[in-house]
């Protein structure tokens, strides 16, 4: 299919607190678009000042999918994250917008854009059971060394404390023999159906590190601690998907006693960064993408704005 009869799809993406929230907004009001939320955290309701989520007015009266849908007790995936993405994407296109999928989750963005396939694992779940008895006994990081053995490209790709995403590569390998990272950069070769510009907004290290360490002490000011409380005396316990987000682990190792809130802190904002680091490393490894480094124009947001839509006009979206 020619790529001028391709339906538009915009993406824009970067690592955590790059400044992707506002420009999104702009975004849509100049090239008639509607913005769907590729966060997992941004989902849950209730979830507010931990996952920075926009309000609604800095929405600037432009619909956003995929924000507050689910109650945190409720487990949020890739495979959900596709499918809510693809209904969301024909309403938009249905109104004649264009849909432009907004969030750091490189994973689920390149779900959606490549249509790729997750095989089902089926009511065989005694293995999968087994390494979660496994993880709890041993630890996430022996869990992370068997990883290593039978995958070495997957327990890169896959932090330690993703124990999630670990056992379902080990799961995929006992499963069918073969590796998941291998299945992943097959699938990573597909061709996407859309006509579609994929942008990486990125800034100066030094200057998107203090962004991240002046974001979550405003989250610190606006109530974090107390909103995690409230998640808490409302049932949520550490072991949920939602109560493992960045924020909500490290405040409830402090509500529990096991350090103290400078320590927590102090964590959080260490491996913010560290996250930061790893969502750029994902994103060099897609191809057709268009990095924009803000420090390139002065952190000036229009500027940064022309630039988008100079790219875009290329592909004539919007």
């Amino acid at each position: 299919m020619d790529d001028i009869n391709k339906k538009p799809l915009v993406i824009l993406t970067g690592p955590t607190a790059v400044g992707k929230t506002e420009l999104s907004v702009k975004l849509a009001k100049a090239v008639n678009g509607e913005i769907i939320s590729a966060d997992s955290m941004q989902v849950y309701k209730q979830m507010d000042i931990g996952t920075a989520k926009i309000k609604k007015e800095e929405m600037g009266g432009i619909p956003h999918y995929l924000i507050d849908i689910l109650e945190p007790q409720e487990e949020f995936n890739v495979v959900k994250f596709k499918e809510y993405s693809l209904q969301a994407m024909e309403e938009i296109y249905e109104k004649g917008k264009v849909p432009i999928i907004v969030g750091g989750t490189g994973f689920y963005i390149q779900a959606v854009l490549y249509g790729i396939h997750f095989e089902e694992n089926g009511e065989d779940t005694v293995y999968r059971v087994k390494l979660e008895e496994v993880a709890k006994e041993m630890g996430s990081v022996y869990l992370h060394e068997k990883l290593k053995e039978a995958d070495p490209a997957a327990a890169e790709a896959i932090h330690p404390n993703n124990v999630k995403r670990v056992i379902r590569a080990l799961e995929y390998f006992e499963q069918t023999g073969n590796r998941i990272s291998e299945h992943n950069e097959e699938q990573r070769s597909k061709v996407s159906p859309y006509r579609f510009c994929y942008f990486v907004l990125n800034n100066d290290r030094d200057v998107l590190y203090e962004r991240i360490n002046k974001r979550i002490d405003i989250m610190l000011e606006q109530g974090l601690v107390e909103e995690v409380k409230r998640l808490l005396k409302n049932g949520c316990t550490k072991e949920m998907v939602s109560m493992q987000g960045l924020g909500y682990k490290e405040i409830i190792e402090y509500l529990q006693g096991n350090c103290t809130l400078e320590e927590a802190v102090y964590l959080l904002k260490r491996d913010t960064r560290h996250f930061a680091k790893r969502q750029l490393t994902w994103f060099r490894r897609e191809k057709e993408v268009n990095w924009i480094q803000k420090n390139e124009y002065g952190d000036k947001e229009d500027l940064v704005l022309e630039a988008l839509l100079s790219e875009l006009k290329k592909k004539e979206i919007g």
